[in-house]
């Protein structure tokens, strides 16, 4: 057998076996988009994009996050005294313990993000997909009011099955206030869990629901309804690339998310981290009573004390959210 023949067999034999290399990653790629395309798929991925994105923005704000718990704590009951800023709590946690303390309930933020942001934005995005059907069938667009009751309709049912994790949250970040003898010195999120229930009743994992929905109901109202608006509206009007009316439309949708909810915010903080005291009663006796207490107590401003670090940590948090999801919807359309 001649050279000429051996170069033109191991040539052969080369783009024999580069073909099939390709063949079986095009069959591997086939099968693995074939997957995402089943109708179980299909209807499930909004809810795991709206999860890992809402665990990655949580990871990356939870300090800014612990932050604005102790602002809203500081000065219960009383209108006035010292009052504290984001560089000195910050200052008073490093000064109490290490770095990582700004990462105190952590695991609690990372499971109120799987199961809350995973509920809302997968339900928003299943609201948004039959409302834009509907539209379509009539020649229609999706209007405003129907973006915002969607967003709505998800916050809600979204704040009231993640509200266990969100009040272990609060426990988990207040412990460090107290004074060192009456601390819990929770763990973990399952350990703050399991001690409230032990000690409150399982009911009590439902403390401040009621503020915790009508919080999140306003702000996906301005996180989620703003934000598809927005990005509708830079879409038709504006020549930018998709990255930016993205991040445009996170940053606008993150701006009347803080507004709207802060003053909820607050509420909810101070009902779930509220506890009986020696005469067995409650500081508060519902969202309305502390609303009251607080106006008359503290002053209306209180309400949106701490509105930078509030909308350093919504903002962010929203863009960081906004953006993962819009990415992750890319990756698996």
């Amino acid at each position: 057998m001649s050279s000429n023949t051996l170069k033109q067999a191991a040539e052969a034999a080369r783009t024999k076996s580069s073909n099939m290399g390709k063949q079986g990653s095009e069959t591997v790629a086939a099968v693995g988009n074939d997957f995402l395309h089943t109708p179980v798929m299909r209807a499930a991925l909004p809810f795991i994009n709206g999860g890992i994105s809402g665990m990655v923005a949580t990871t990356v704000i939870q300090p800014v996050d612990m932050i604005k718990v102790r602002l809203q704590l500081a000065g219960e009951g009383v209108a006035t005294g010292p009052k504290p800023t984001p560089l000195s709590v910050t200052r008073d946690i490093l000064a109490q313990g290490k770095v990582l303390d700004l990462y105190t309930g952590l695991s609690a933020g990372l499971l109120r993000q799987a199961v809350y942001t995973t509920a809302r934005l997968g339900f928003f995005d299943t609201f948004m997909k039959a409302l834009q059907t509907r539209a379509k069938e009539k020649g229609t667009q999706v209007s405003f009011v129907e973006r915002a009751s969607a967003g709505l309709a998800a916050g809600g049912i979204a704040a009231f099955i993640g509200n266990p994790a969100d009040l272990a949250l609060i426990r988990m970040q207040s412990d460090g206030l107290k004074p060192i003898a009456e601390r819990k010195n929770y763990k973990s999120v399952i350990d703050a869990l399991t001690s409230i229930v032990k000690n409150e009743g399982i009911t009590a994992l439902w403390a401040g629901a009621t503020p915790t929905v009508v919080r999140a109901m306003s702000l996906n109202l301005g996180q989620l309804a703003f934000f598809s608006e927005a990005k509708a509206q830079l879409k038709a009007h504006t020549q930018w690339s998709p990255q930016s009316q993205t991040l445009t439309a996170s940053a606008i949708a993150g701006f009347f998310a803080s507004f709207l909810s802060l003053p909820f915010d607050f509420v909810k903080t101070r009902l779930q981290k509220q506890q009986r005291g020696p005469d067995g009663k409650l500081p508060y006796k519902s969202m309305t009573d502390c609303f009251v207490k607080v106006a008359r107590q503290e002053g209306l401003t209180r309400f949106y004390r701490g509105f930078g670090t509030y909308y350093v940590r919504i903002a962010p948090h929203a863009m960081v959210t906004l953006i993962v999801v819009d990415y992750l919807g890319w990756l698996t359309r």
